[in-house]
């Protein structure tokens, strides 16, 4: 009888705790990624970021225009988000988002009157940590430039800039580089860097085709390097054309990369704090507040 009664809570309790279980996920919402410990999380050996300009998602994926980008897409060391999105509008308060998790009250592509500015991002993050981050646009002038445009760069689309100083979260104004010094020895990169193609190759000013071919034979040759030394790609675009919901294409590739599209509901905020997460940094910014990407690693 006593056993009986013992059979009879532990069938209970089991009971319970199923229901329970149940309904917490139910108030998971649909389209999210679940989250899991960071524990179990790769850590890349380095990071590259690329990033290119106003375009949607159905602009590209399955655009003869963009064959190396669709390529990267059936790359079984690749995962394509599906339901990737901007934040906002115009470009740069999404770059700023992207890198610091906040567009520091900027609503607009001016040169901020703020800057140098204070707050939490993820250059001054790895720097802290004793990591790494480089900035490297292409048509930059020189180490450390300041200025709004010089031929066809434009600062608007390199957040980093507006970190440089020696103030407080702030970065050395060596961290802002032309990328003509993205190193040919891969092994000699920084933890994470980022790379703004000049107006004339991230689909700003040029064409699709423009913006693909670049990506093709400037980073190809690290990309396919990636996949065997423990390093990711990440390839996002600030906004798309107005015409998509800010629908946008986020891929990562690399080694660690379980090749496969992913349904989950994505933002600039969502990336940041992925990589944060995966270097054990606090977030920045708006990364407190959404979900880790997981799922996308083997």
């Amino acid at each position: 009888m006593k056993n009986r009664r013992i059979n009879i809570l532990l069938a209970f309790f089991v009971l319970l705790f199923f229901a329970e279980d149940c309904n917490k996920e139910t108030n998971i919402p649909t389209g999210t990624l679940l989250p899991k410990t960071t524990n179990s999380m790769p850590k890349p050996d380095h990071i590259v970021i690329a990033i290119e300009e106003n375009h949607a998602y159905s602009q590209i994926i399955g655009s003869d225009s963009a064959p190396y980008i669709n390529s990267l897409v059936a790359d079984s060391f690749s995962a394509i988000f599906i339901n990737s999105y901007a934040i906002t509008y115009p470009s740069q308060p999404n770059y700023l988002d992207l890198f610091s998790g906040s567009d520091q009250g900027v609503a607009n592509d001016d040169h901020s009157g703020n800057e140098p500015f204070t707050t939490s991002n993820l250059g001054r993050q790895l720097i802290n940590a004793g990591k790494s981050f480089v900035s490297y646009s292409e048509s930059l002038p020189a180490v450390g430039y300041n200025g709004d445009i010089a031929g066809a760069y434009a600062r608007k689309h390199n957040p980093a800039a507006n970190w440089m100083g020696s103030g407080v979260n702030q970065i050395p104004p060596t961290t802002n580089q032309p990328f003509t010094a993205f190193p040919a020895d891969y092994t000699k990169l920084p933890t994470v860097s980022f790379v703004i193609p000049d107006l004339d190759n991230d689909m700003h000013d040029g064409t699709i085709s423009m913006g693909d071919s670049w990506l093709k034979n400037n980073l190809d040759k690290y990309i396919q390097w990636a996949k065997t030394h423990n390093s990711l790609f990440v390839l996002t675009f600030d906004e798309d054309d107005k015409k998509d919901n800010n629908h946008i294409v986020t891929i990562f590739c690399g080694s660690m990369v379980k090749g496969s599209p992913y349904s989950g509901i994505i933002n600039h905020y969502n990336i940041l704090r992925t990589i944060e997460n995966m270097y054990g940094l606090p977030y920045s910014g708006n990364a407190a507040n959404v979900t880790t990407i997981t799922g996308w690693w083997r």
